[in-house]
C-alpha cells in the first residue's frame, strides 16, 4: 500500500511541474546563466587550474583543478559554454571531447591520493559527436569515468548548472550528493532531437520535454537526483551591472554555497566502506519502475 501511495504522489508532483518543461530548458540554455567559472569566482577561492590529459591534450570545454570552499580544500570538475562567439568557439559550446573527460578524470585521481572531496559542474548539451572526438575514444572515455568514479575514495558532490545532456553529462556526474538548479534540466538526449526520432519533426519539441521528464521538480520526485537549488525569476547573470539579475545571481550563489558545504560536512562524517555502498545503492536504484 505504501508503494502505491507513494508512486501516486511522484506522479502527481511530475505532473504539476511538466507544462513548464519546455520554458525550463530555454531557460537552461540562456547564455547569461552561470557558469563554472563565474562560481569559481564567486563562492571558491585559491583556484589553481591543472591542464592536460597527459595522454593528448587539453579540452577548455572542461576546466579541472583545486580550490578551497571555507575549510575545504576540493578538486574542481566543470563543463564551460562561452557567452560570445570566439569564447563558444574556444569552449566547443561545452562539449567535451574525450581528452577533455580523461583530463577530468586524472584530476580526480589526483584528489582521490591527496584525500580532497570532489565538487563538478554538468553543463552541457552533449559530448562533442565529431569524427576526430570518436576516432580518440569518445565512447570509451565515458564508460571508462562512469566505473571509476563510482569506486572513487572520497566524496563527489554534483551540480547540475544548466543542461545535462546524454553521456556528455553523466561521464562528470556519478556522485554521492546530485544537487541541480532549480530551472537545469537533465535528460537523455534533447528534445528537438528525442521529437525528431520519434515524430519525424522537431517542432514538436514541447511534447517531447514533457515527456522526457528532465525538469528539477521530475527528476526529484524519481529519485535520480538528491537536492534542488533554488533561483529568483531574474535568474540570469550580470556580472558588471547592477541589476536584479546580479541580485539573482548572488542569491543563487549563496544558496548553492550553503547546499554544497552542508552536504560536504555530511560526507565528510561517512565511513569510507559505508560511503562507497551507499553511492553504489543509490545508482543502482535508479530505473525503479513506478
Amino acid at each position: 500500500m505504501d508503494f502505491i501511495v507513494k508512486a501516486f504522489q511522484k506522479r502527481k508532483l511530475m505532473k504539476n511541474n511538466r507544462k513548464d518543461a519546455f520554458e525550463r530548458i530555454q531557460t537552461a540554455r540562456h547564455s547569461e546563466r552561470p557558469y563554472t567559472l563565474d562560481l569559481l569566482d564567486t563562492i571558491f577561492s585559491n583556484f589553481v587550474e591543472i591542464h592536460g590529459d597527459r595522454r593528448y591534450g587539453d579540452d577548455p570545454a572542461i576546466i579541472c583543478g583545486f580550490a578551497r570552499l571555507d575549510g575545504y580544500e576540493v578538486a574542481i570538475v566543470g563543463q564551460q559554454k562561452g557567452r560570445d562567439t570566439n569564447q563558444r568557439r574556444f569552449r566547443n559550446f561545452g562539449m567535451p571531447k574525450p581528452e577533455g573527460y580523461r583530463k577530468a578524470l586524472r584530476v580526480m585521481k589526483l584528489a582521490e591520493k591527496f584525500k580532497r572531496p570532489i565538487i563538478t559542474f554538468i553543463d552541457t548539451p552533449g559530448a562533442y559527436p565529431g569524427i576526430d572526438a570518436e576516432e580518440r575514444g569518445q565512447a570509451e572515455a565515458i564508460a571508462f569515468n562512469l566505473r571509476e568514479m563510482s569506486q572513487l575514495k572520497v566524496p563527489v558532490i554534483v551540480v547540475i548548472l544548466g543542461e545535462g545532456g546524454s553521456g556528455g553529462a553523466l561521464a562528470i556526474g556519478v556522485g554521492d550528493k546530485i544537487l541541480m538548479l532549480e530551472n537545469a534540466v537533465y535528460s537523455v538526449i534533447t528534445p528537438e532531437g528525442c521529437a525528431a526520432i520519434l515524430w519525424k519533426d522537431a517542432e514538436k519539441a514541447n511534447l517531447a520535454a514533457e515527456s522526457l521528464r528532465l525538469t528539477a521538480t521530475d527528476l526529484m520526485a524519481l529519485g535520480l537526483i538528491d537536492e534542488i537549488v533554488p533561483e529568483l525569476v531574474e535568474w540570469h547573470y550580470a556580472k558588471n551591472e547592477k541589476s536584479h539579475s546580479k541580485e539573482a545571481f548572488e542569491y543563487t550563489a549563496a544558496e548553492l554555497r550553503n547546499a554544497l558545504l552542508k552536504d560536504l560536512k555530511i560526507l565528510d562524517e561517512l565511513d569510507e566502506r559505508k560511503m562507497l555502498e551507499t553511492r553504489f545503492r543509490k545508482f543502482r536504484k535508479m530505473g525503479e519502475w513506478i
